[in-house]
């Protein structure tokens, strides 16, 4: 069970009164709590990489949640159990752990229905997840039918993320603390997964592994969240092991790792883990045994991946953790917990042993590498003014670009994103347009400025701003989709598809890429072209609905009506919330005369997502000119009122059209959208 940003310090049984933990303490009183567990990552992708292959990042090469694949040739615990007889069924909750980035490796299941990114377009910093109750439900439901049969189960919560939302009664539980609410929302998640496990107490056969990917900032060392940096708050995870039959409660102060977990498992059921891997198993500590000390790897590099700023690499040792930067770190967490003093400079010779031992750790680390663009493709980018300049990725840091220097730009791109989710675009867009004067060479900053031009109607703003990250930063596939969704938007398929192809020909092309490549077939009629780009996107993906909805409505294009409406039915099948799939569904409706059926399809679609434009309008227009202007009335009104200067056109037209109904009273049915 991993429970995503989760400090250890949330839950009672670390300390925390009154956490709202019930379950989570019950399974530490009865099993083996570990007070000083460490993640490798401070993200939530690599994080969960490292615990289910037992390796480093600087091994298995995820190093962030973008732009990464787990690689295909890679054992995981799933694969190696599953080798062994085992079911394995893997259960997610939120799009960092979306099936298109690899981690499916040995899982016969593996749910992650949490619904779809909206692809280039999508909402600023918006991650599609799911509550904990249908996970675990899910979960339940599989674990079910395991009867009599051995099993490997992963769940994975995602409450206690940011932005923090607890429902009630946790909200009014925790005033004042919503990510308490969260943490507590999680653990109440939970209980139905636990309840029967723990009911069995020694009589039982399930070996429960809780811990979290990463924790959470809070504040700490000025850092809101977390991804940036790597202290204690963000590092420092919660871990418990629960298996009566196997060893009785107790409470372990050793220093363990999350790569130790994929060992533990497999001596847990008797089997040896794999060559290569870089932990050992717990079980001896479980036990009261002991185990030879080993050093703790971690690491941070978003900021350096989407900002530019200097990658943070460190290493732990008994109590002694180093951090590297520019401006170098060195803290005894056993006097220090908090790492208020750094003694780099009064403990030289310490600072050197660990550095040493951290570069011999990483002789082979090939540093943040994403999946490179050929020679060839980066070429053909420069010709087309999309990339040269400075890369985001520097070969050298100075201390102005060390992370810690630089907390107030990351607070600042915060609350442009809060500023955004308030419903506040044009305040968004002058900060965030502050934050890129205050540092231009910051690929992220850019990126946000684009969604916010784009958001507003200043396409070629958007264009622009979206061109200049990605000259910063060539190799990032997210910036490339949304530079030529743009692209393709604004009337320029043709560019959008020569800046898109270098891209999808990797081998393992990037989802979003391929959509908006598709996306700019379509509107030059390639039908073929564009129903082949999505076809690639589902043998990476086959359970985004997104794209399986979006080919069915290339397929409209090609007069393939027939098949169209299957791929609607199934993109509903596979995210039931997908209003969008409404909305083409109403389409096909309308076009067979079966206005009726249309309507519903539309209401549908605006019931499920309330700033679903398309259906609005497709009311509106239909209502008027069907004569119904007192049911169009507040549809038009709605739509007028709230729909964004990227439905500029639509507007006058339904300007126009509610005009000129008013005057006549009468109109032709059908929807006005093709």
């Amino acid at each position: 069970m991993t429970v995503d940003t989760l400090r250890a310090d949330a839950i009672g049984a670390y300390g925390y009164r009154d956490a709202g933990t019930p379950w989570m303490d019950r399974l530490a009183a009865d099993g083996v709590l570990f007070t000083r567990a460490h993640a490798h990552n401070v993200v939530t992708f690599p994080s969960h990489a490292n615990i289910l292959c037992g390796r480093y990042p600087i091994r298995h090469g995820v190093r962030d949640n973008a732009g990464f694949r787990f690689p295909a040739d890679m054992e995981t615990i799933a694969t190696l159990l599953r080798s062994r007889g085992f079911h394995t069924g893997a259960f997610v909750s939120a799009f960092p752990l979306d099936s298109r980035f690899g981690l499916t490796r040995g899982f016969e299941v593996y749910d992650d229905h949490f619904g779809e990114a909206a692809g280039p377009a999508m909402r600023l910093e918006h991650i599609p997840r799911r509550p904990g109750t249908e996970t675990v439900a899910a979960a339940r439901r599989w674990m079910a039918a395991q009867v009599d049969r051995s099993f490997f189960c992963w769940v994975h919560l995602y409450e206690p993320h940011w932005p923090y939302a607890p429902p009630e009664p946790f909200a009014s539980r925790f005033p004042g603390n919503p990510y308490q609410g969260g943490v507590a929302t999680a653990d109440a998640a939970l209980g139905p997964l636990l309840q029967p496990i723990l009911a069995q107490g020694a009589g039982g056969r399930t070996l429960v592994v809780f811990t979290a990917d990463h924790g959470e900032a809070l504040g700490d060392h000025d850092e809101i969240t977390h991804g940036i940096l790597a202290y204690e708050a963000t590092l420092r995870v919660p871990l418990v092991l629960y298996a009566p039959r196997l060893f009785s409660r107790r409470v372990v102060s050793e220093p363990v790792r999350h790569v130790d977990l994929l060992p533990t498992i497999l001596d847990a059921v008797g089997l040896d883990a794999p060559r290569g891997v870089d932990g050992s198993s717990l079980l001896p500590l479980a036990a009261g045994g002991a185990r030879p000390a080993a050093a703790t790897y971690f690491e941070a590099l978003t900021a350096a991946a989407t900002r530019g700023w200097a990658p943070l690499y460190g290493l732990m040792r008994g109590s002694e953790k180093y951090i590297d930067l520019p401006i170098p770190e060195l803290y005894d967490l056993a006097t220090d917990p908090r790492e208020e003093k750094n003694l780099a400079v009064s403990r030289p010779q310490d600072l050197a042993r660990l550095r040493s031992l951290l570069l011999d750790l990483r002789r082979s680390d090939r540093g943040l590498q994403p999946a490179r663009e050929s020679p060839e493709a980066l070429e053909r980018l420069r010709a087309l003014g999309y990339a040269g300049g400075e890369g985001a990725r520097k070969v050298g840091y100075t201390e102005e670009d060390d992370p810690k220097r630089l907390m107030s730009l990351n607070t600042a791109l915060s609350q442009v994103i809060g500023r955004y989710d308030e419903g506040d675009v044009p305040g968004a867009l002058a900060l965030c347009r502050e934050v890129v004067a205050s540092r231009p060479t910051m690929p992220q900053a850019l990126h946000y400025r684009a969604y916010l031009e784009w958001q507003l109607g200043q396409r070629d703003a958007a264009i622009e701003s979206a061109r200049r990250a990605l000259a910063l930063n060539a190799d990032s596939t997210e910036i490339a989709a949304r530079l030529g969704y743009y692209l393709a938007q604004s009337g320029r398929p043709g560019a959008a598809a020569s800046l898109l192809e270098p891209y999808s020909r990797r081998r393992e092309p990037d989802v979003d890429v391929m959509t908006a490549l598709a996306v700019a077939y379509a509107s030059v009629d390639r039908t073929a072209d564009a129903v082949a780009a999505f076809g690639r996107v589902l043998e990476f993906d086959p359970s985004n609905a997104l794209a399986v909805l979006n080919r069915g409505r290339v397929l409209i294009q090609a007069g393939r009506t027939a098949e169209a409406r299957a791929a609607f039915q199934r993109a509903l099948q596979l995210d039931p919330s997908l209003g969008l799939a409404h909305v083409s569904l109403g389409l096909l409706a309308s076009q067979d005369g079966r206005t009726e059926d249309a309507l519903a399809e539309w209401r549908r679609a605006l019931e499920l997502d309330p700033r679903a434009y398309e259906a609005l309008f497709d009311l509106a227009v239909t209502l008027l000119q069907q004569g119904r202007i007192a049911e169009a009335r507040p549809y038009v009104e709605r739509y007028l009122r709230d729909a964004p200067p990227t439905e500029a056109a639509n507007v006058a037209r339904l300007r126009s059209l509610a005009r000129a109904t008013t005057r006549a009273s009468h109109g032709a049915p059908g929807s006005a959208r093709e």
